[in-house]
């Protein structure tokens, strides 16, 4: 299954590991390990980020791309399910609609 995962990495302890130069070290060893479908780096509230796109394959293998941010960055991650059109389609919402519209709810 897709998810998209926001990662959000705090000020500290990135400026350190800019600063001693490992910052760009570990977010490749941690990109080649996590192997993402897409990667974006980006501002999330007023810190640095990145928005991720994974497969994962089971809930088992969440920590597998959660723990290095957490254990290197102090990050915090939200991992959210991603659904593409087809997936959508897939889902049949007339008949969710059919089997959960209330006439009377309007």
């Amino acid at each position: 299954m897709k998810m998209l995962v926001n990662v959000i990495m705090p000020i500290e302890p990135f400026n350190s590991l800019v600063r001693n130069g490992k910052a760009g070290e570990i977010l490749g060893r941690i990109i080649e390990d996590i192997k993402p479908e897409s990667i974006y780096f980006t501002e999330i509230e007023g810190n640095r980020g990145a928005v991720i796109i994974v497969d994962i394959k089971d809930a088992s293998t969440i920590p597998a791309v959660a723990e290095p941010w957490f254990l290197n960055f102090e990050a915090s991650c939200e991992f959210k399910i991603a659904m593409t059109p087809d997936d959508l389609m897939k889902s049949d919402l007339a008949k969710l609609a059919a089997k959960w519209y209330d006439v009377h709810v309007m």
